[in-house]
């Protein structure tokens, strides 16, 4: 059957990056549950982010990862029932929500650092190593690529990960 958004080529060009985006998404979160881990794909950017940038305001936090409030605050909540964020008043304006790992988020992430994302990063880098060319050729590379070899088939572990 035709693929028509991928048919109509820079018409639906933002329709068929985030159909892209969804998948790898998707692929991501298959290999997070097989490696049982008790994250979604989309909250370890929020996760990632506290890791760099330290404790930070709901809003500073929506900001860094480019994504509205409302979808940024859902998945701090979730987070903080999950016992890896927490949530505190700011010292000097009550209204102000600070966001921080706790310890066990702070593990989680390093975990994720050693043994999850370098997995991801390679497979994804996999994925791209034979991109050049126009634009939606390369998307066609990628979805062609991703129909061939999802990202769990494509994960090597890395040298230096603990077994």
């Amino acid at each position: 059957m035709e693929d028509v958004i991928r048919s109509l080529g820079f018409l639906c060009l933002g329709s068929r990056m985030k159909r892209i985006g969804e998948q790898l998404q998707a692929e991501v979160q298959r290999l997070l549950d097989r490696l049982d881990v008790p994250v979604q794909a989309s909250q370890y950017p929020l996760l990632a982010a506290l890791d760099r940038l330290g404790p930070l305001p709901v809003g500073e936090l929506a900001q860094s990862l480019g994504i509205a409030q409302p979808g940024v605050t859902r998945s701090v909540s979730l987070l903080a029932e999950l016992g890896l964020l927490e949530v505190s008043q700011s010292t000097d304006d009550q209204r102000r929500r600070i966001v921080s790992l706790t310890w066990g988020g702070r593990r989680l992430v390093d975990v994720a650092k050693r043994d999850v994302w370098p997995c991801i990063e390679n497979a994804v880098a996999d994925l791209c190593a034979d991109l050049s060319g126009p634009l939606l050729d390369q998307l066609a590379t990628i979805e062609d690529g991703l129909a061939a070899a999802p990202l769990d088939h494509r994960v090597k572990k890395p040298k230096d990960a603990v077994q």
